[in-house]
């Protein structure tokens, strides 16, 4: 199961930056994950300040 950001997100892009296959990027609210690359690895979650990255 892919990772999700969840409305606590601040749009710091934090976790953009750690994701080794690219798959987060910036939407309309928050930054968002893309379901079908996450390879559910956590290294976006554990950056994140907000905790707003969940499995």
């Amino acid at each position: 199961m892919a990772y999700k950001i969840s409305d606590e997100c601040i749009s710091c892009g934090a976790c953009a930056g750690e994701c080794p296959v690219g798959a987060i990027s910036e939407g309309a609210s928050h930054y968002e994950i893309d379901a079908d690359s996450c390879l559910d690895c956590g290294a976006c979650a554990a950056t994140c300040p907000t905790g707003a990255i969940e499995a």
